[in-house]
């Protein structure tokens, strides 16, 4: 399979997570990109807290993702195993 010089980066769908603040910034939101979408998902209100541990990398983009928009991640995993499970068929075809 090594001979096959598979780069399974390309078979990854593009994730976008920001945070930003109100004017005010008193109240903060998250937004996600999936598949460059140009319109995004719905932004979710966070907590400040949350916002400044995302904003200095405590928290890694997929388990952010996870914990904010999981309906969007389930159909990313779905999605990412669907193209394994092809990849492996057309690999065993070989």
């Amino acid at each position: 399979m090594a001979e096959l010089n598979i780069d399974i980066q390309s078979f990854d769908i593009p994730r976008i997570v920001s945070v930003y603040p109100d004017r005010a910034g008193i109240r903060w939101w998250t937004k996600a990109w999936f598949n460059n979408w140009e319109e995004g998902e719905a932004s979710v209100e966070i907590e400040r807290e949350q916002a400044i541990r995302f904003i200095h990398d405590r928290i890694e983009k997929d388990a952010w993702l996870e914990e904010f928009f999981p309906r969007q991640m389930e159909v990313y995993h779905n999605a990412i195993e669907q193209t394994k499970e092809q990849l492996l068929k057309q690999i065993n075809m070989i």
